[in-house]
């Protein structure tokens, strides 16, 4: 069984510490924070003060994706006692090493994504200092868009690199995923699923919640 990770970048922004209180009761195993800076993505969505605001109502973990050119200068703004994981993208960071090292001198776990476009194997190096690896499904910077059937040649990638290492990073997949099709991404090998329209949107969020982890 995977975990969830909704993303609260579907959640009614007007209701958002109510959307965020629900998730948690629903069975949320982690609250998904898009971070998009309208340069590293074509889409500008909230910053930390936002994602500060929920603390009180949040019943689960966050696991920030910072979707932001050079994300190793606001690393300590995303830092809070229910920050588990930080996640930057590969292709944003001129000095991966020295960002990873940031976000673990934090205390926070550190997590690496690629987008479609990128080949697996340019994480190879890195492999060994990476608590999360996210596999992205869609185009970073919109929700609501088809899950891409490429992905899962990546998840399989790193679930043998992460076997035949022996290493401890989760595989954490995002973009397009719903109840429909989760079974594919965790039969691939996902450890954590992020979903926010096929949540938000779902008539009964529990059972949708309850669908994607199968």
């Amino acid at each position: 069984m995977a975990k969830i990770a909704p993303s609260i970048l579907a959640a009614d922004f007007s209701e958002l510490g109510r959307d965020v209180r629900r998730l948690s009761s629903e069975g949320a195993d982690y609250l998904h924070i898009d971070i998009m800076d309208g340069v590293f993505v074509p889409n500008i969505s909230f910053g930390p003060d936002v994602m500060k605001s929920i603390l009180g109502d949040a019943g689960a973990p966050f696991d920030v994706h910072l979707m932001i050119t050079e994300p190793v200068r606001y690393i300590d703004r995303f830092v809070t006692d229910n920050t588990e994981f930080i996640t930057v993208h590969y292709e944003a960071c001129a000095d991966l090493d020295a960002t990873l090292k940031t976000i673990k001198e934090h205390g926070v776990k550190a997590g690496v994504s690629i987008k479609p476009g990128t080949e697996p194997d340019v994480l190879d190096a890195f492999l060994k200092d990476i608590d999360l690896v996210l596999v992205m499904s869609v185009e970073p910077g919109f929700g609501g868009q088809k899950f891409m059937d490429s992905s899962l040649a990546k998840i399989r990638y790193y679930k043998e690199k992460r076997e035949e290492e022996g290493l401890g990073y989760v595989i954490e997949v995002d973009g397009g995923l719903s109840s429909a099709n989760s079974h594919l991404v965790r039969e691939a090998g996902a450890d954590i699923i992020v979903a926010g329209s096929a949540v938000f949107k779902a008539p009964d969020m529990a059972a949708e919640i309850r669908g994607i982890c199968g």
